[in-house]
């Protein structure tokens, strides 16, 4: 598993390709969210509920300034996340994102998680189990 340091490094890396007025677009979310500060949050959100966050892109192509991606996330609920303790769980969930390009860097993003596959995998529990207490 990858220490916390090296994603931390990988995460300033990649905020560095986003646009200084980058634009998420993101379900649940009526108008775009504006700054890198946006990605970082939604990031770092991602990387305390799964430090062993890993993405696969299963898919990937271009036209234009746009380029489209099917990912798969996977990793181990070891933190919270979306309010959930951590399970220690394995997830496994695919998103379909679009990247809009300014020159060589990422200008606004689409993303289409699919949260309802994510958070009934860290919130299912074993019949075995009993009830959930508060």
């Amino acid at each position: 598993m990858p220490s916390t340091g090296g994603l931390l490094k990988r995460q300033v890396v990649f905020e560095r390709l986003l646009t200084e007025n980058f634009i998420a677009n993101v379900p649940g979310v009526p108008d775009p969210l504006h700054g890198r500060e946006i990605w970082r949050l939604g990031a770092q959100a991602m990387l305390d509920g799964f430090p062993d966050l890993r993405i696969d892109v299963e898919d990937m192509f271009g036209a234009g300034d746009k380029v489209a991606v099917r990912v798969r996330f996977r990793g181990t609920h070891r933190g919270e996340f979306q309010g959930v303790a951590a399970t220690d769980l394995p997830i496994s969930f695919r998103s379909a994102e679009v990247y809009r390009f300014e020159g060589d860097k990422i200008a606004e993003e689409w993303v289409a998680p699919d949260m309802i596959s994510l958070m009934q995998q860290i919130t299912s529990r074993p019949k075995s189990a009993g009830p959930l207490t508060p």
